[in-house]
């Protein structure tokens, strides 16, 4: 295989997770955005487990999703950020569980634009977003990548290299 087909091969990955990333979103906008918020899209950040690859594709994802946030730009840039240090933590986390706990932890911290945007109080408010994430990634996202995980030749069908 040539460069050109290893980096064209990459794009395609990255533009099709991207894109299942936004319409799970969008779909599902109602639970998508807010203060009370279960994303299912989320579910998909745990591609990142299985191979870092997935990660510049979730990010533009999610990053396209938030263009059409209630919040705006602001939630463009500020969600975003939070997801790409859940992928970064994911990308460095040893067990599945530890990896689904990212998106908790990072995405808790959405309370603060909702705080300056929507007068929203803050704990509540990131304990909200923590559960929302919790119940999609921690419960069914971990459900979901346990019974891919104990699929070798699904595994290795799915990491990028």
């Amino acid at each position: 295989m040539g460069k050109n087909h290893i980096t064209a091969r990459m794009l395609t990955y990255t533009a099709l997770i991207a894109a299942v990333y936004v319409v799970m979103t969008l779909a599902g906008a109602q639970l998508s955005f807010g203060v009370v918020q279960i994303r299912f899209s989320e579910i998909l950040v745990l591609f990142a487990f299985l191979d870092k690859r997935y990660a510049p594709g979730l990010i533009l994802g999610c990053f396209i999703a938030n263009c059409f946030s209630p919040l705006g730009m602001v939630d463009a840039v500020f969600g975003t950020t939070c997801t790409a240090v859940a992928l970064w933590g994911i990308t460095h986390s040893k067990t599945l569980f530890g990896a689904s706990l990212w998106p908790v932890f990072a995405n808790a911290f959405l309370a603060v634009e909702f705080y300056f945007l929507e007068k929203a109080p803050i704990l509540p408010t990131a304990a909200f977003i923590a559960f929302g994430e919790f119940l999609a990634v921690s419960c069914l996202g971990y459900l979901v990548f346990r019974e891919i995980l104990k699929r070798g030749t699904l595994v290795n069908q799915l990491r990028l290299g």
